[in-house]
């Protein structure tokens, strides 16, 4: 019961964070329409953020961060909307179940039922469904990258490209130099790292007790990371989670895969999005734009 407290209380705090500093900047002109996805664990919702003109346009799946616990889908509105007014790319956002009250793996699942329900249905939306790419930041990111592994096996070739933004890809024992460097700080903290892990593992239906690795959980332990689509990496200098980033970034070139890694000096985690239209903020949505227009060629 206090896990869950503490979760809400911080689900309320940052989104009041988050709509200040985005107050008056956000990309009102982009078309948001509305939709659900029947499961047999209840409906996901999806938000479809449309740019304007003609289309059909490529399309974004865009999990957010949070620690699997924390963040939802109007926290992460103004980057949705500022992400497909820079790329011109439909971005289909992701309500996806948090823990504690839906452990791992009900976020995994829900990821990849979303990436399905797009591809089968985003031509209806004005959507390309063979130009879809995943991204996402934080654990978002570890979803990204877990769905493309996912959809590898049981959507092969629907997911042209990923990408992972300071994503989560390894359980935080045992840890990393980033993880002491930063462990205070600032924004996302090693024991505030820790309490997402615990929290999101704990009463796992897949999980012995003190398990903490599993391949939907932790894509870096995994030896097959071949023939995976290119992928743009984003990692943030002062962040427990730079590490987890670089290192994966590097397992990935080593099975042969495309890696356009970047490190951004200077910035700490939850840069992209989280903290308003900061100057770090518009050169990587700039670089991600960049980037699919090159991934998809218009």
């Amino acid at each position: 019961m206090k896990t869950k407290i503490k979760a809400v209380a911080i689900r309320n705090v940052i989104k009041v964070d988050v709509w200040r500093r985005w107050l008056g900047k956000t990309a009102k002109h982009i078309a948001v329409r509305k939709s659900n996805i029947e499961t047999a664990h209840g409906d996901i919702p999806l938000r479809i953020y449309q740019p304007p003109g003609e289309g059909p346009f490529p399309v974004v799946m865009y999990y957010h961060g949070g620690g699997w616990v924390i963040g939802d889908l109007d926290v992460y509105d103004p980057l949705c909307r500022d992400l497909c007014d820079r790329s011109d790319c439909i971005v289909v956002a992701v309500d996806y179940r948090l823990a504690p009250e839906y452990p791992f793996p009900a976020a995994p699942e829900d990821c990849l039922a979303a990436l399905k329900w797009t591809y089968e249905h985003i031509a209806l939306y004005g959507g390309l469904p063979n130009s879809i790419a995943v991204a996402g930041d934080s654990a978002g990111g570890n979803l990204a990258a877990v769905t493309s592994l996912q959809a590898r096996e049981c959507l092969p070739g629907v997911v042209k490209g990923q990408v992972l933004i300071y994503p989560v890809t390894d359980h935080y024992e045992p840890g990393t130099p980033s993880y002491i460097e930063n462990a205070n700080g600032p924004v996302l903290t090693r024991k505030l790292m820790m309490w997402f892990w615990d929290t999101y593992l704990q009463n796992s239906p897949l999980l012995e007790v003190g398990q903490t690795r599993h391949p939907r959980a932790t894509p870096f332990m995994r030896s097959d990371l071949d023939n995976l689509p290119p992928t743009l990496l984003i990692t943030a200098e002062r962040d427990p989670l730079r590490d987890d980033g670089a290192n994966y970034a590097a397992r990935l070139s080593q099975h042969d895969n495309t890696v356009q890694y970047s490190l951004y000096a200077g910035a700490c985690h939850g840069f992209v999005g989280l903290q308003g239209p900061n100057p770090h903020h518009n050169k990587a949505v700039d670089e991600i734009s960049a980037w699919l227009t090159a991934l998809f060629g218009v």
